[in-house]
């Protein structure tokens, strides 16, 4: 049985790597399209559509209904990190953070029979697509300062409610290294995140563990509110 896909990601980012032919300009959306193009037709994709409507002066309901027939039949949420993902404005202003908690929430809804259905929260996962250089550091960045060849997680490029979703694993296994920095072992969060360029290697293998992830909520400390910025 396929799964159901919603794609969260920023419509208009061209400040990521080429894909096909070097002078055409590529956004967030041609990587939406290359990945539908690479899944089985049975797993179907719901897409959140990027416009320049002003969120500012929409009530949180109003929002929601223009979200719900999307996220609600889906299954796993997959946000795209991109370099021009956040704008310069708060939060709450913007569709990605909304639909991610969207995505989080438990809601009932009636089927054909009358009777109320309650979804489960989304399997997350976060894939990182390369900037115009074709590199990930600007959020994933290898590090060599010890032995250990850790990755650093720039988790201040995310809006607030992703970077509060990561390292949230209650079982959480750390230790300093030589350099006395904190180090993650195996399971960090409950969105983990994946270079494109592995992830289309592997599709299959990466949303099925963020489903094992989505089977072990319990173990993680979730987020599902927009913060309510100050000012």
């Amino acid at each position: 049985m396929g799964k159901k896909i919603f794609v969260s990601y920023k419509y208009a980012d061209d400040q990521v790597e080429h894909l096909g032919c070097e002078d055409s300009t590529t956004t967030v959306r041609d990587y939406v399209t290359d990945l539908e193009n690479r899944i089985d037709s049975s797993d179907h994709i719901y897409k959140g559509e990027h416009d320049d409507e002003d969120l500012s002066q929409l009530e949180d309901d109003t929002i929601w209904e223009k979200l719900k027939n999307k996220i609600y039949d889906s299954t796993v949420t997959v946000v795209f990190i991109s370099p021009g993902m956040k704008e310069n404005s708060k939060d709450r202003d913007q569709w990605i953070p909304w639909e991610f908690s969207y995505s989080l929430k438990e809601t009932s809804r009636k089927n054909k029979n009358g009777d109320a259905v309650t979804s489960k929260s989304n399997a997350m996962l976060a894939v990182v697509l390369p900037d115009k250089e074709g590199e990930y550091s600007y959020y994933l960045e290898e590090l060599d300062c010890c032995n250990a060849k850790c990755i650093m997680h720039h988790t201040g490029k995310l809006f607030s409610i992703l970077k509060n979703n990561k390292f949230n694993y209650k079982k959480k296994k750390k230790y300093n290294c030589e350099q006395d920095k904190e180090i993650w072992q195996g399971t960090c969060s409950y969105i983990e995140a994946v270079k494109w360029c592995d992830f289309i290697e592997n599709i299959d293998y990466y949303i099925d563990k963020a489903i094992d992830r989505q089977k072990d909520i319990d173990d993680y400390d979730i987020q599902k509110e927009v913060e309510k910025e100050e000012g």
